[in-house]
């Protein structure tokens, strides 16, 4: 059926008013105390917002299901939260869609299984990832799928680069997982495919390191995956894993890496020219750093050695800025009918901006995992080239307040009816750990959300201020009672990710109509419900398919 554009008019609301869409990337609420980086800046811009009227500021949630993700154990991401924010509806992201991938064989079918395909003749195809059923980084049954959809499809030799796991599911059940991935092995090498497990390590220890915390984690993995050099040398993994777990303290998450070696003590599974490679986990951030190790020509955090010439795809793209890596197995969901498109062609002219490491989110990823422009006649995108070459905590106020004067003059051109920007300070400064850059970082965001309601204030428009997940507002890791966990040495452990806060929605501006207020019906509303709400605001009803709105409109 053709999809009728045409977006009712709402009965209140009237049309025409400029609406201006800010997203502080990484912003979440939490409790107020010395790790919250946005409670100990300066932000007496956001301050007002939360302080003034309560109808005109809520909170949502951005993190698990409300963006598509399989649990509420998952934080969100920006790349998911733009998609809801965009798309108005939610759409599986992660494991739901691999595992829809695979239930279809649409995974054959695309172009990355397609790619790593061409080394099956002549090459191994390597599988590296977490060998666990705890599902948050992997899913063993998905492991298990690939190994049958790819022998299937003509991979003759493939050898498995496990990593134990101890963190999302028991201590100790690595060794049933060993045992189970062995009698799959077996049973291909019955079917004349030469299918082994090559390496093995703990995941805290061995590869899966994040944010850049510790290469040594990475290169602990690379020279046992690639190079096929380990400290430990075992004849099977299930030799290895019961072996290891024997020492004293030994635990699954830090097992040591070791390699599988023939009768003449050779490895019987390096990574060499011509093999294909897949990362299987679904979830991007320990996954990123090895992602950049085997595909990056300009590399220099660790000495590789030797870099082989491969095909190499991850289960999905785990950094849509970086478009890393290059090709993954599993596409994002193509999203049709977004907001954005809707709004063009209901003639509301928009303008997008950012900088590099987030402009992709307020123009891509917001319009469903699309590139370009719905119409280039009624949209212009800028992107402000992001620091290069330097940590973000060295420049935490990075470019904001070029983003603030660039939407402030697009703003003042009368030019547009809408605009958004993301202002990414809160989660980039955030991602380094260093909590003084991070307040600083928070402050700048707060410096550029008062040019742009400065801007919006005199032509009368309306703005609605968000974020697309949390990270600033909780800079320590924290055990089961809520406090401050502490290392070893008795040292706080900073945390680096995103969490799972919930973020606030803050409307206002001239041009707001007087009546409008947040609902209070919602039972859990989420970033999805963003988009019929700016609908709203630019006097339209959203189709009866999207999340519903999060205003009301009240009869003065």
């Amino acid at each position: 059926m053709a999809t009728s554009w045409t977006l009712p008019d709402h009965p209140k609301l009237p049309k025409g008013k400029l609406v201006t869409i800010i997203v502080l990337d990484g912003w979440g609420e939490a409790t107020a105390d010395q790790y919250n980086c946005i409670h100990r800046a300066e932000t007496p811009v956001m301050d007002s917002l939360k302080n003034g009227a309560p109808e005109k500021w809520t909170l949502v949630k951005a993190h698990g299901t409300a963006v598509g993700l399989p649990s509420d154990d998952d934080m969100g991401n920006s790349e998911v939260g733009h998609n809801a924010l965009g798309a108005g509806r939610i759409f599986a992201q992660g494991a739901k869609l691999v595992d829809a991938a695979l239930a279809s064989g649409k995974i054959w079918e695309d172009e990355g299984f397609n790619y790593i395909k061409e080394s099956f003749a002549e090459g191994t195809l390597h599988l590296i990832g977490l060998l666990s059923d705890g599902g948050v980084h992997s899913r063993l049954d998905q492991v298990q799928l690939l190994l049958k959809g790819a022998s299937e499809r003509g991979a003759k030799r493939i050898r498995l680069h496990i990593l134990t796991d101890g963190r999302d599911v028991l201590d100790g059940s690595s060794v049933g997982f060993v045992e189970t991935i062995e009698n799959d092995l077996a049973q291909l090498r019955e079917k004349g495919v030469d299918a082994r497990v090559a390496s093995g390590g703990g995941r805290m220890y061995v590869t899966m390191d994040r944010y850049e915390n510790d290469w040594g984690v990475v290169k602990r993995g690379w020279d046992a995956q690639v190079l096929g050099e380990a400290p430990y040398k075992f004849k099977s993994a299930l030799e290895a894993v019961k072996t290891l777990r024997a020492e004293p303290k030994a635990n699954d998450q830090y097992l040591p890496p070791f390699v599988i070696v023939d009768e003449s003590g050779k490895s019987v599974g390096p990574i060499v020219d011509g093999d294909a490679v897949v990362t299987f986990n679904f979830r991007a951030d320990r996954m990123v750093m090895l992602a950049k190790a085997l595909e990056f020509a300009d590399f220099d955090k660790f000495d590789r050695v030797r870099v082989p010439k491969i095909k190499y795809a991850g289960m999905l793209q785990y950094d849509g800025e970086l478009k890393l890596p290059n090709k993954f197995l599993v596409s994002p969901p193509l999203i049709e009918r977004t907001s954005g498109e809707y709004l063009v062609k209901n003639g509301v002219r928009t303008f997008a901006c950012s900088e590099t490491v987030k402009f992709g989110h307020v123009t891509f990823f917001w319009n469903g995992n699309r590139s370009g422009y719905f119409d280039e006649t009624k949209e212009e995108y800028i992107e402000i080239p992001s620091d290069s070459g330097i940590t973000f905590n060295e420049q935490p106020k990075m470019k904001a307040l070029e983003i603030a004067e660039k939407t402030r003059d697009a703003i003042l051109s009368g030019k547009f009816d809408q605009v958004r920007i993301n202002l990414p300070n809160g989660d980039m400064v955030g991602h380094t750990g260093d909590i003084e850059a991070t307040v600083v970082a928070c402050k700048a965001a707060d410096e550029a959300v008062k040019i742009v309601l400065d801007a919006v204030e005199k032509v009368g428009g309306i703005y609605l201020v968000t974020a697309d997940h949390g990270n600033a507002e909780d800079m320590v890791k924290r055990n089961k009672s809520g406090q401050p966990a502490l290392d070893k040495s008795g040292s706080i452990q900073i945390l680096t990710s995103h969490t799972l806060q919930p973020v606030p929605v803050a409307i206002g501006g001239p041009g707001l109509h007087p009546g409008v207020k947040f609902r209070t019906d919602i039972n859990t509303p989420g970033l999805a419900n963003v988009a019929a709400t700016v609908m709203n605001l630019h006097g339209f009803l959203a189709p009866d398919d999207f999340e519903t709105t999060l205003i009301e409109v009240a009869d003065k």
